[in-house]
């Protein structure tokens, strides 16, 4: 059973890696975020188009890992629609998830990341696109890094 479950998770990160979703410039976006993964070469531009407090619509540019990617495809389809709470709630829940495997809360598809702990250098990786929407919100300039952060 465990076994399957690992083959489900990699089949949902490798889809999303090589389809990903949402990965395009978003010309009408009014905050964005730039964020980069020395350790591993990830880069990306997150675009959002803030609506009050709801995200109407979100994508992202950039290459890296397969990790990288999924996360990044994963968070545009989760959070498309969503307010900024529940943004900020979903990155929690988001990295809990990728530093400690375990998630207060359903994170659906994102369960897909719960196995990443048991590698930290895949941490930075996984919560990398998560970084960047959160300086999007708060309308950051400066590009987001994984070396600066305690993951």
């Amino acid at each position: 059973m465990f076994e399957d479950l690992n083959d489900l998770y990699q089949q949902v990160i490798l889809d999303h890696c090589k389809q990903p979703r949402n990965f395009h410039e978003l010309p009408s976006a009014n905050r964005s975020a730039q964020g980069r993964n020395p350790v591993c070469g990830d880069q990306l531009k997150l675009f959002l188009v803030l609506d009050g407090d709801t995200l109407r619509d979100i994508s992202f540019t950039g290459s890296g890992c397969c990790i990288s990617k999924a996360s990044a495809s994963l968070l545009t389809e989760q959070l498309k629609g969503k307010t900024r709470a529940d943004a900020e709630k979903t990155f929690a829940q988001v990295h809990e998830l990728v530093t400690t495997g375990q998630s207060a809360g359903d994170v659906g598809k994102l369960a897909v990341f719960a196995g990443v702990h048991k590698y930290p250098a895949r941490v930075k990786c996984a919560i990398l696109a998560w970084h960047a929407l959160m300086g999007a919100l708060k309308g950051d300039a400066e590009p987001v890094t994984t070396e600066s952060e305690q993951d």
